[in-house]
């Protein structure tokens, strides 16, 4: 966790907090529901959010702010070994929810289940912002240069959208229907799984759903942004898997609308 606050001379009654929470998986192999030899080339991309996110508040600190700054990095690797989760496991999360595994390689909206639902408790936030590689379904919903953005408030989301075109990290909204697609996650044995149950139900935004669903188990009731930047994290030209550093300049864009 990085933190930056207003200092003692710019505080007010209504100084508020944001808190930045990035998917930082530093080499997905897709644990014990491996990956292709093809599909798991790449991943050590899957910690572009925590790395946008952790660009964004380095740039973002180096000047006065009017708002609490809060960056959660949700670091870990998804790999084979001792340790390693099984599908059909039974994880207690941070949020206080259970979670039947069943897919492993669903283990980005882990660390951000856990990591929103911190900041919920102890970061004090009006609004939480996560941001991840999350999905394959991104890049089907808004493309290869376009994050995916789901949101719990309108004026947040019309804010994210301006941001994006300001910045010229574009992001569009997915839709936002959690009492219809949450079922997708319904499990026999756990308050929840941690994949869908049919991939063609809005996958994207049902990866999204499973991240708030952890956000309203601990009360939270403030603004929540989600962005999936699966494929606007790599360039793609020509097969490329390099970074392109998206979502640094939509995090520092949308700062300044929120102040």
């Amino acid at each position: 966790v990085c933190s930056k606050r207003v200092v003692a001379a710019r505080r007010t009654a209504g100084t508020r907090s944001i808190v930045w929470v990035g998917k930082g998986i530093t080499y997905d192999t897709g644990g014990l529901a491996l990956k292709s030899k093809d599909g798991m080339c790449g991943m050590k991309s899957d910690m572009d959010g925590s790395a946008a996110v952790f660009g964004a508040f380095v740039a973002a600190v180096q000047r006065p702010l009017d708002v609490d700054l809060h960056a959660v990095l949700c670091i870990a690797e998804n790999a084979i070994g001792p340790g390693a989760l099984r599908n059909d496991d039974i994880i207690h999360m941070y949020s206080g929810k259970t979670v039947e595994i069943n897919n492993t390689d669903a283990e980005g909206r882990l660390v951000l289940a856990d990591g929103v639902a911190y900041a919920a408790r102890h970061l004090g936030p009006h609004c939480i912002l996560d941001m991840a590689t999350l999905t394959g379904a991104q890049s089907a919903n808004t493309g290869k240069r376009v994050g995916s953005l789901l949101a719990n408030d309108e004026d947040w989301e019309a804010r994210a959208v301006a941001a994006g075109k300001g910045s010229g990290d574009l992001v569009y909204p997915l839709i936002y229907m959690p009492e219809t697609l949450m079922p997708e996650f319904d499990s026999e044995v756990a308050d929840m799984r941690n994949s869908v149950t049919n991939r063609q139900n809005a996958q994207a935004s049902c990866a999204g759903h499973f991240i708030e669903a952890h956000l309203k188990a601990v009360g939270y009731t403030g603004a929540w942004l989600h962005v999936d930047m699966a494929g606007p994290a790599t360039d793609g030209t020509g097969g490329s898997r390099l970074a392109t550093g998206w979502g640094v300049a939509f995090l520092l864009q949308l700062l300044e609308r929120s102040t």
